[in-house]
């Protein structure tokens, strides 16, 4: 907790008030057992009536203002903990925003969600807990103490002596706890991840009829995380338990004591009835000690794996802002790019080697290639989604290193393999990178993606709500919707993977003509499996196993490169022109 402690500072007022308060509460509880005894010493034993009106109205006064006291330390006690913990949540949301795609691997994305729900919600019960609780308890529990060692030094050691023998066990126990706390959390970033992945999946995994395979493993990962729980359980009702046998076995040996010392005249039966209250009181604040105790060690291991995530550094650190920045994206060169996802320069580890393109303004640059040639990741590169192990890319002449990145990103369009719509209308989705832009931009955005005569059928038109991911198109619409968002903004490059896979060849056709027109003036990067959707482009680069194999127009690859006329035969059945060796 104390490495999250920055967050707790602009709340420091409502973490002064709600102790404070509490202490008063506290104050007006240790006085209820010296006004019972004054009621037993001098109203009922004497039957001194008036005695007993005056300190029983006293006691109500006072246990109203406990009640008064007890609710305004609620209430800056709330404050503070859940401003606190909605602020770390924000801030872990804005962090995992900074994180490349190798931070994101590294973690999972079913423990992120972890450590941003239930992990913030520890330590924000905690810090609630502990603004009441471990004030009040504390309090509590010494004041009692001092005030029965007042009343009677030999019963008083008896309290004592079982406080040693309490605290004794509430630390073996906390001990032995804090390893299962820290692998329940574990257990339950496996169980999120497998909930997460399955519900991503739900159309697949219902497609090949694998309900209960799935099931299978998800009761695997739950079982393992219930079995954990368990066992976590186990110490914490334990504690309850041992503390009040502990302290009920004391207040036994104080009532056989101390009902000793009255009828030999040496304890008041008030006094013995205050002690008893005190012990009572005791009791109560060390069942909320060692609660409170249970739940630092809880909070400490959900602490730990916060702070694990803000004080990550993303693998691409962003560049210092620069002033009167020259980027307009005029030219794009990769000079000898080698990548693997490890950052090892090993050759047996490069995902790609060697890679030089220069594209300019205008120019249309395809990659073709096998499925799993390194097509994808090497437009990544570009936008820094990954940075390159070994050689440079540079726009305008300018590695893009040192690049802010939020200029360099602004100046790329990018449309991904898999087309992901938010749950928003279809004017969200296409403004997405652009939300001040008119309706009349957003219509010609999808006019030339080809989507706007299917938009405009719809019952909302483009108010049309979207479900999670876009569940309510088909395929290639959200295709299109996703590349009417990348159009929108006008970017001067612009990276295609493969977006075109969902469309059937009029529609392709007329969208790469629409295209023609509108990104004259752009650097389009364009991956595409199909041949007749890269025969037009000015070059075509041919990856094979991360190398490029060939590059030219088309009729040159024809004539020169063995692995495209392989995919050509692939795709037609037949050599347009025989390979020359």
């Amino acid at each position: 907790m104390w490495g999250l402690r920055s967050y707790l500072k602009p709340y420091l007022k409502f973490m002064i008030l709600a102790p404070m308060f509490m202490m008063m509460e506290v104050f007006f509880d240790l006085l209820q057992p010296t006004l019972a005894a004054h009621i037993v010493d001098f109203g009922i034993v004497v039957r001194n009536f008036s005695v007993i009106e005056r300190t029983g109205f006293t006691m109500l006064t006072v246990a109203g203002l406990g009640l008064v006291t007890g609710v305004l330390c609620n209430v800056f006690a709330s404050r503070a903990s859940q401003n606190f913990g909605a602020d770390i949540r924000e801030a872990l949301f804005t962090k995992v925003q900074t994180f490349s795609f190798e931070n994101v691997d590294t973690f999972k994305s079913g423990s992120l969600m972890t450590r941003m729900t239930s992990d913030v919600v520890q330590v924000q019960n905690l810090l609630q807990m502990g603004l009441q609780g471990l004030v009040r308890a504390p309090s509590l529990l010494i004041g009692s103490v001092v005030m029965a060692l007042i009343i009677n030094l030999r019963l008083g050691l008896i309290l004592l002596g079982t406080l040693i023998v309490l605290i004794a066990v509430l630390v073996v126990l906390i001990r032995f706890s804090t390893p299962i706390f820290s692998t329940v959390q574990s257990k339950l970033d496996a169980v999120n991840t497998k909930i997460q992945e399955n519900l991503a999946g739900i159309r697949v995994v219902k497609a090949f009829v694998r309900t209960g395979y799935e099931t299978q493993r998800f009761r695997e990962v739950n079982l393992d995380y219930t079995q954990v729980s368990i066992r976590a359980a186990r110490f914490i009702a334990l504690n309850s338990p041992i503390v009040t046998l502990i302290m009920n076995a004391c207040l036994v040996t104080v009532l056989l004591y101390g009902g000793n010392q009255v009828s030999i005249g040496s304890v008041q039966a008030g006094d013995l009835v205050a002690f008893v209250n005190y012990v009572v009181q005791v009791l109560s604040s060390l069942i909320m000690v060692s609660a409170l105790l249970m739940n630092v060690s809880q909070a400490g291991v959900s602490a730990k794996r916060i702070q694990e995530v803000l004080a990550t550094r993303p693998h691409i650190e962003d560049a210092a802002p620069q002033k009167d920045l020259s980027l307009s994206g005029r030219q794009v060169k990769l000079s000898q790019v080698c990548f693997s996802y490890n950052g090892s320069s090993d050759p047996k580890d490069l995902v790609l080697q060697n890679i030089n393109i220069e594209a300019r303004r205008g120019e249309t640059v395809a990659i073709i290639g096998a499925t799993g040639s390194g097509k994808t990741t090497l437009v990544q590169l570009i936008p820094r989604l990954y940075d390159v192990t070994s050689g440079s890319i540079q726009m305008d002449g300018q590695d893009i290193r040192g690049l802010p990145l939020l200029e360099l990103r602004r100046r790329i369009g990018m449309i991904l393999q898999e087309s992901f719509l938010f749950t928003g209308t279809i004017r969200d989705n296409i403004a997405f990178g652009k939300p001040e832009a008119t309706q009349a931009e957003v219509e010609d955005a999808a006019r030339t993606a080809q989507a706007h005569d299917f938009i405009s059928r719809l019952p909302g038109g483009y108010d049309t709500m979207l479900g999670q991911k876009g569940v309510n198109l088909s395929g290639g619409q959200k295709q299109r919707i996703s590349i009417a968002r990348a159009l929108l903004v006008k970017p001067p490059i612009l990276i295609m993977d493969d977006s075109m896979s969902a469309l059937d060849s009029k529609t392709e056709r007329q969208l790469r003509t629409a295209l023609s027109h509108v990104m004259k003036d752009t650097i389009t990067f364009l991956i595409a499996q199909r041949i007749s959707s890269v025969v037009d482009a000015q070059e075509i680069l041919v990856i094979d196993e991360g190398a490029i194999a060939g590059r030219g127009t088309h009729e040159e690859l024809m004539k020169s490169c063995g692995v495209y006329q392989e995919i050509y035969r692939s795709q037609f059945g037949k050599e347009e022109v025989p390979y020359v060796g």
